[in-house]
């Protein structure tokens, strides 16, 4: 793992471009005779007093695809090739490419799933919204919700084969970017291949899962395979995805004493000590992935680009449940426990993506790039029975919960100019998020067009538009400053909620913010750096948690139209030390957030469950240290070594609206989903050029998922254990064009618990044609 942090590494200093985020078709023009001029008289003009000056920003580069830059980001980053994610990572989805880059965390629950959250050092899954994902320049953050289901990246848009590198911003340091940066930005960054070549590769994957009553092999399949080239000024690649996997459990069905008449439940606690025997096991999932995605490009000039891109991915999956109950005949039962129903279902869901951009790359003094996006939900249903009868039978009727209808479009343009020893980057940004979630009751569930009466809905639509200016100077050869501000103005409304014979027009919102960032990055010698970042970001509440609403089983998720905006003010002092072999990083932050928008679970008059809802958290303070190693050829040549280590104490200060139970507080509690402790160690060796060998750790410390911290029982289903899982992998590669990789994550088959039981021990095996 390559560690990249201010510039050092493989990322190097030099005029820091915007990033692929923005610019105008008007302003393309308007710039066109001056890029003209550049192209033409760059090679042979003399320096002069009005020439541009070379500014020490971030350039990630990308062999064979245009770069992802940021305007001279001033905080840590890090970035993975995918040489790199090739020979130490067991990759089969695009996220597990970030598995070992430092303080990051995917809740990847097994292979296919839709809802792996990216959590960051400063917040822990369920904080969907918190961090911005990209495929090159397109936003895959579903900035719809703020949570582990809806809320999750559509990762499915890009496949392991597509990607060059990966990079990860942190935190909220770049007025290019909304408040939703708050955790960082992640770039993935796919190829494009120069001539023409074809790519084929099969991976396979087998789990072996124990738990209570439930074992049995889990296997996964997926056939990936891709082409691209280049015919004149046209560069193209597409990509073709197949997966079909097999899970092991993702819930357990509880209850707080067996059912009368039954056998077979197991003794057990709840993550807060209270009684929940197992009936048994649900979400045993298998899942089948179809994606296919495109890219074409057409270079009008050397320095004009337009590039259309399109992806399209489609999920089938069938969730099935097993009993442990049974009757005084000693026949399998369910025992009328609603549970069993809530985790048998099917799923149907089929997405597209589009985008469309263009933009300059001159390296003179004016660039610009414009961006229009758009994802839509074409269908996406989830049909299940409305309760279990007699036996191990469920009810005929049942419900269709529906999301087609919700999607979102984004557009950003962008310019830069670049006059003496500054290069100023400026922007406008739009985007409108609109969802549209119903569930209805059906009279045949397995029949989504039996769909009769409304059961709940909610939907809405949220819409932000923003305008930025940051501008990156050198003070002198070993300073280099960047201050930038952030203007949005946000708008919600069609609010509307259904719940039974309830329905609810919610009011239209409003609101705006700006937001100002500073930074100063000093450089005395060609080893050492030293850079501070001081950042405010405002994250507008999402469209899910003003307006979406749940009704399943024992579970309530209230809506909350009147959320307020969360602020922070994020800063990092940064060291850096770099050598001929290697890297050492340590960063100081701290983050002090108000009304933070957390899920919390209460009572409410007139219902009978506990209710979960969206509310605004007072103070929050995230404080913590994070040290970044690497080192080329540690101790023999060809054994390379990286580590990280990330402590946070992230305290809740006020929070007014909690009512814990038993007289319980949320206030000096360490906040839901934040490991106070995570690491991750990758050793890999290079005996020669046919062979790779690769063992890797990950550690993370014990979370919380309550306000008040009261969960306190590990290792029960709904608890978050801290975990210690090692991962092995050898890749061999046999020529130019073929090579094979054979590993194993966990290793030593930890068996822990992240709300959902995760992956026991696991072999991958893959075999990768290149031509």
């Amino acid at each position: 793992m390559v560690q990249r942090t201010c510039g050092r590494a493989r990322v190097r200093a030099g005029r820091a471009r915007p990033p692929l985020r923005t610019v105008a078709v008007a302003a393309l023009l308007a710039l066109a005779p001056a890029a003209r001029a550049s192209d033409d008289t760059r090679a042979d003009a003399a320096p002069d007093a009005t020439a541009t000056t070379p500014l020490p920003g971030v350039v990630v580069h990308a062999d064979g695809n245009d770069a992802i830059e940021s305007p001279a980001f001033p905080a840590s980053t890090a970035t993975v090739d995918a040489d790199e994610i090739d020979a130490t990572v067991n990759a089969i989805d695009v996220e597990d490419a970030i598995k070992y880059l430092p303080s990051l965390f995917v809740r990847k629950r097994n292979y296919g799933d839709t809802q792996p959250v990216l959590a960051t050092r400063t917040w822990g899954v369920g904080s969907s919204a918190r961090t911005l994902v990209y495929v090159d320049d397109v936003l895959i953050s579903a900035l719809v919700a703020n949570n582990n289901t809806l809320g999750a990246p559509r990762w499915g848009m890009a496949a392991p084969a597509e990607v060059d590198h990966v990079t990860m911003l942190y935190g909220p340091f770049s007025a290019a970017y909304a408040g939703n940066s708050i955790g960082g930005v992640l770039h993935i960054v796919t190829r494009t291949p120069e001539r023409t070549e074809f790519t084929f590769e099969q991976s396979g994957a087998l789990q072996s899962f124990d738990r209570y009553r439930t074992s049995g092999d889990h296997p996964t399949s997926q056939a990936s395979a891709t082409a691209g080239g280049r015919a004149g000024a046209a560069s193209w690649f597409v990509g073709a995805n197949v997966q079909d996997s097999f899970s092991q459990p993702l819930a357990f069905i509880t209850g707080a004493m067996p059912p009368p008449g039954t056998t077979g439940a197991i003794d057990a606690t709840n993550k807060l000590g209270q009684a929940a025997d197992v009936f048994g096991a649900g979400g045993l999932l298998h899942t089948r992935m179809h994606a296919l995605n495109g890219r074409v490009s057409w270079d009008f000039t050397p320095w004009l680009r337009a590039t259309w891109l399109a992806g399209w991915w489609n999920n089938d999956a069938d969730s099935r449940v097993e009993t442990y109950l049974r009757d005084a005949v000693g026949r399998a039962t369910f025992g009328h426990v609603a549970g069993f129903a809530n985790n048998h279902y099917t799923v149907d869901q089929a997405h597209l993506m589009q985008a469309l951009s263009l933009r300059t790359d001159t390296h003179g003094r004016w660039d610009g790039e414009a961006v229009i996006t758009h994802y839509d939900y074409l269908h996406d249903r989830q049909l299940s029975p409305a309760g279990v009868g007699d036996g191990t039978t469920f009810t005929p009727n049942g419900r269709r919960a529906d999301l087609g209808g919700t999607n979102w479009s984004t557009l950003d343009l962008q310019g830069t100019w670049r006059p003496a020893a500054h290069e100023v980057a400026f922007g406008a940004h739009v985007d409108e998020y609109t969802l549209d979630n119903a569930t209805r009751n059906t009279t045949a569930w397995r029949d989504a067009g039996s769909a009769t009466t409304l059961f709940t809905a909610g939907a809405g639509t949220t819409r932000t538009s923003a305008l930025w200016l940051q501008d990156a100077w050198s003070l002198a050869p070993a300073w280099f400053a960047t201050f930038g501000v952030r203007a949005e103005r946000w708008r919600a409304r069609d609010g509307f909620n259904v719940s039974g014979g309830t329905t609810i027009v919610q009011p239209n919102r409003s609101d705006s913010a700006w937001s100002p960032k500073a930074t100063l990055s000093w450089t005395p010698s060609a080893d050492w750096r030293v850079s501070g970042s001081l950042g405010r970001a405002v994250r507008f509440p999402t469209v899910s948690e003003l307006y979406q609403i749940v009704s399943t089983g024992s579970t309530f998720v209230s809506p909350n139209p009147d959320l307020r905006p969360e602020r922070a003010l994020s800063g990092e002092l940064a060291l850096e030390r770099t050598g001929e072999r290697g890297t050492l990083r340590i960063s100081v932050f701290e983050e002090a957030m108000r009304d933070a928008l957390i899920s919390q679970t209460s009572t409410i008059e007139g219902v009978a469950a506990p209710v979960s809802f969206v509310d605004n958290v007072g103070r929050l303070r995230n404080r913590g240290v994070e040290l970044v190693a690497q080192c080329k050829d540690a101790g023999r040549h060809g054994l390379d070594l990286a580590a990280s280590l990330t402590f946070v104490d992230s305290t809740i200060l006020e929070n007014d609206g909690f009512v814990g139970q038993g007289g319980s507080t949320s206030i000096g509690k360490h906040a839901p989903n934040v490991p106070r402790w995570r690491a991750s160690a990758v050793a890999t060796w290079h005996p020669g050029d046919a062979w790779t060998f690769t063992l890797a750790g990950r550690y993370s410390g014990k979370q919380y998922s309550t306000l008040d911290n009261t969960d306190t029982t590990p290792h029960v289903y709904g608890a978050f254990d801290r975990f210690v899982v090692f991962d092995a992998r050898v890749r061999w590669k046999a020529s130019e064009h073929v090579s094979a990789a054979l590993g194993v994550d966990n290793l030593a088959d930890r068996d822990y618990v992240l709300f959902h039981p995760f992956p026991r021990r696991t072999i991958v095996a893959s075999v990768d044609v290149r031509y």
